[in-house]
């Protein structure tokens, strides 16, 4: 660069120095030629200082031509800008937008010109980052378009700037819309300063308070003795006032103020206005808020209190408070206090694990002066709540910590559904099994009492086979009621209601009950008044009393005691809890089974219902008793209840819906038909060989012309091929069979007869094959097993039927 400075030829800035020197020359005249070597050689060494001054300067300097070459280039613009880079076209090109090179070209273009000037404009580096450049543009004159460019990196400033006016912007914002309004008046009382905050409560705009109003103009009221810049009497730094908005309105204000004086009739003040109409609305909104809340908690369904680190209780909710066994005041006093003493274990450990910032797992305890209500109660701690003192739950180590909330939700109904539900799966898949085992040996037995039957029709009173027939017949209907009960605890024996006067029924049952219960235990039976009617199976509501009985007997069995009946009406207003369920409101028939005998314990009070449950020795109960009274009541549509104190005795109370019967009604539902035979042509569809064999004797002996088929297709066959299924009177047919069973055969068989009667036999329930039939008339159900006369029994029924 030296020596590009002084070659042959000399440069640009050697020019502008021999320009000067010729002037000097012509100015001195003559002198110029007196001088000496010494002035030569000084003028040679100030020309080296500029060069030097020139390459070192600290800033980028460039000289570029009119035509921007590069002319002259100092180290620091090379080592910014790169070497043979002119700036102003390196500088445009890198400039962020359209407006920054424009700035540059017009620069530029001036400076040619002879008109200097300087421009910030943004460019980005070799980094790609924004930098802020001052560019700087001077021309060197001569008409020779030469420019002197001089550049400085000012980002920092403009950065530290734009911080300031943010800052400033903010600041001014947050002043403006303070919540509480400022202003500044002069000694006449006129607004030098009003916050937007202010203005917007007058109801005014800034320009129209600053454009000549007074603080006189927005009092609702001021004595005319008040100087113009204060708002009140009294106290000039503060007190209370009304402002008046645009609108008239007057609204309470708090005034704290400065008053500076800066001569005897130069002052202003530095006012703080607070609205105490909007602040006490506030209050008042927060205070209802606050009364909402309490009221939301009080009736929260589940309870709510605070304790500290030592288990005392501070606040707590109406809920809380009921279910911690009624306690109307709790504070003060320690939550383990009103637990079980294995709960109370459960809770010490559950504060410390809270106390040590931890989050312990709920935990289930039991309240009440019962301790029948069960609860979940879960802790959790509050950040930065500070709690009093108070000694310790248990002395554990961390009780040093922050307040607790403690939750309470009552489970007692949730854990009785949930047992409810155990219950009802276990009773579904016993029931499953039974219903299933019951099929086979209903078929079974209904066999063994049908040959019974046939046999005993030869065999009379006084033969010698007689005895063994009977025998032989009493074990098939022992075991045929083995089945039901199986079936009556699954709730899948099908019932044969009808409408029944409850003291009729424990009328005709009082007798055999007294030869069970034997000598040794008096027997009672209170009835109640005007007790009303009941649906329900005559046979299966025995079953529930003798089984209730029986029990009663066993319980007193070593000591005796009194066992009594007691039967009554009950209306209920509103739903009760019994036995782990809800009675819904209603009439019920009531009978209570009760006994003094030994009672039973609470371990084992909920599983006496389970099927195959028993506290006898083996072989002296099967543990179907209860399980068996429970099934018959639930599908009767009732409820059972158990009440039981050990050592004093127990009782059983059966709840069972009134009947609105018709007058007449019992009475017509217990007659019966004495001739059992009749004529007719009946299809006999089973396919069980024996039930078959028999069902047909029996049918035959009555005088119907019986048609036989194994199987539904064989049925169907049959029709088709001969008589035809318009000649057929009667179809008895089993539900259940391969491939066509009983409902398909039907749907087949009335597509020809619509009004053909059946009637359909079964090991399973009823209840079974109902659904796939419908609402159909002229269906009929006889369970088995079932003996000769009530086979004859109820052909004869439907038959007759069919007649009128």
């Amino acid at each position: 660069m030296a020596s590009g400075f002084w070659g042959i030829g000399p440069g640009p800035l050697l020019a502008l120095l021999a320009a000067g020197l010729v002037a000097g020359a012509l100015l001195g005249g003559a002198a110029a030629w007196w001088l000496t070597g010494r002035a030569r050689r000084a003028r040679r060494s100030g020309a080296d200082r500029l060069r030097r001054g020139f390459a070192t300067y600290g800033r980028p300097l460039q000289i570029v031509g009119a035509d921007g070459a590069l002319l002259e280039s100092n180290l620091a613009a090379e080592e910014s800008f790169g070497i043979g880079v002119a700036l102003p076209a390196d500088i445009e090109r890198r400039a962020g937008d359209e407006e920054m090179r424009e700035r540059v070209g017009r620069l530029a273009e001036k400076a040619v010109h002879g008109v200097g000037g300087r421009e910030e404009v943004v460019i980005a580096d070799r980094n790609g980052e924004r930098r802020w450049i001052q560019l700087e543009a001077h021309s060197l004159g001569g008409g020779s378009g030469e420019v002197l460019w001089l550049t400085e990196d000012v980002t920092d400033r403009r950065q530290i700037e734009q911080t300031i006016s943010e800052e400033r912007d903010r600041m001014l914002d947050l002043f403006e819309n303070a919540p509480v309004g400022v202003y500044s008046v002069d000694a006449a009382g006129r607004f030098d300063y009003v916050n937007a905050t202010l203005a917007d409560w007058l109801g005014r705009s800034r320009a129209e308070l600053l454009g000549g109003l007074t603080l006189r103009d927005v009092l609702a009221a001021a004595p005319e003795t008040l100087p113009p810049h204060l708002p009140f009497d009294g106290d000039p730094r503060r007190g209370e006032t009304d402002f008046l908005d645009a609108a008239g309105e007057a609204f309470r204000v708090s005034i704290v103020q400065e008053i500076l004086e800066e001569g005897p009739s130069r002052l202003h003040t530095r006012s703080v206005v607070r609205h105490l109409a909007q602040e006490r609305a506030a209050e008042e909104a927060l205070l209802q808020g606050e009364k909402r809340f309490r009221r939301f908690l009080d009736e929260a369904p589940i309870g709510v209190a605070q304790i500290d680190p030592a288990g005392v209780v501070s606040e707590f909710n109406k809920t809380f408070a009921a279910m911690v066994a009624g306690q109307e005041r709790l504070e003060g006093r320690r939550l383990a206090d009103l637990l079980t003493a294995a709960d109370r274990e459960a809770l010490v450990a559950a504060i410390a694990e809270a106390a040590a910032g931890r989050t312990p797992e709920p935990i289930e305890i039991r309240l009440g002066p019962s301790r029948e209500t069960v609860c979940q109660l879960t802790l959790r701690g509050v950040a930065g709540e500070g709690a009093g003192g108070g000694e310790g739950a248990g002395g554990g180590e961390g009780a040093g910590g922050g307040a607790m909330i403690v939750h309470l939700q009552d489970l007692t109904e949730q854990k009785a559904l949930e047992a409810q539900f155990a219950q009802s799966q276990k009773m579904q898949a016993v029931g499953q099994l039974a219903g299933g085992i019951a099929h086979d040996f209903n078929n079974l037995l209904t066999a063994m009492i049908g040959f019974s039957d046939l046999l005993l029709l030869r065999h009379r009173p006084g033969d010698q086979s007689f005895a063994d027939i009977m025998q032989i017949k009493q074990n098939a209907n022992r075991a045929a009621n083995l089945v039901r009960q199986l079936l009556a605890f699954s709730r899948q024996q099908t019932l044969q209601p009808k409408t029944l006067n409850v003291t009729d029924v424990l009328a005709e049952l009082a007798h055999l009950l007294r030869r069970l219960i034997g000598e040794a235990i008096e027997f009672k039976v209170v009835h109640g008044r005007g007790l009303g009617s009941i649906r329900a199976d005559q046979g299966q509501l025995e079953q529930v009393i003798i089984n209730l009985v029986v029990n009663a007997r066993d319980a007193m069995a070593a000591t005796g005691g009194e066992l009594t009946i007691r039967t009554a009406n009950l209306e209920l207003k509103a739903e009760r809890r019994i036995g782990g369920e809800t009675m819904p409101a209603g009439r019920y028939v009531v009978i209570e089974v009760s006994d003094t005998g030994c009672g039973i314990p609470k371990e084992i009070l909920g599983r006496i219902f389970d099927p195959f449950f028993s506290t006898k020795e083996v072989g002296e109960g099967t543990g179907l008793g209860l399980a068996t009274v429970y099934g018959i009541v639930k599908q009767t549509g009732g409820f059972v209840g158990v009440d039981s104190t050990v050592g004093k005795g127990t009782v059983f109370s059966i709840h069972l819906p009134e009947h609105q019967a018709a007058a007449g009604a019992v009475a017509a539902e217990t007659s019966e038909s004495r001739d059992l035979s009749g004529i007719g042509k009946v299809l006999l569809v089973e396919d069980e060989d024996a039930v078959r064999a028999f069902s047909a004797r029996v049918l035959r002996t009555k005088g119907y012309d019986v048609m036989e088929a194994r199987s539904g297709e064989a049925a169907l066959e049959l029709l088709r091929g001969g008589s035809g299924a318009s000649e057929i009177d009667l179809l008895i047919t089993d539900v259940v069979m391969p491939k066509v069973d009983g409902p398909a055969l039907v749907k087949v068989v009335r597509e020809h007869q619509p009004r053909l009667k059946v009637i359909f036999i079964s090991g399973y329930a009823e209840d079974s094959f109902r659904r796939r039939i419908g609402e159909e008339s002229g269906i009929y159900f006889l369970p088995k097993p079932f003996s000769l006369k009530q086979l004859a029994t109820k052909v004869k029924e439907v038959m007759g039927e069919r007649a009128a």
